[in-house]
């Protein structure tokens, strides 16, 4: 689930998707923002492939490896100036 495997994709595996979230905190954002940017940025078909609970684990996944942090209600990417 972390990391793609045969049955698994990465644009459905965890690490995946991470670095996809990663990529789209170019600045602090909300959960909400996120996801609806996180959406927009994948084609309708990968649209119904991750929902929301896989996309909060990614956030949980990214969270204890130190890459973001919440911050005053938004998510922040760390080591970013």
């Amino acid at each position: 689930m972390i990391l793609p495997s045969k049955h698994l994709k990465t644009d459905r595996a965890l690490i995946g998707i991470g670095g996809e979230v990663l990529q789209l905190l170019d600045q602090s954002k909300t959960v909400s923002r996120l996801w609806e940017e996180f959406l927009e940025s994948r084609s309708q078909q990968d649209k119904h492939e991750v929902g929301f609970d896989r996309f909060v684990l990614t956030l949980d996944m990214l969270f204890l490896f130190d890459a973001i942090d919440f911050d005053r209600g938004r998510i922040i990417r760390r080591g970013v100036a």
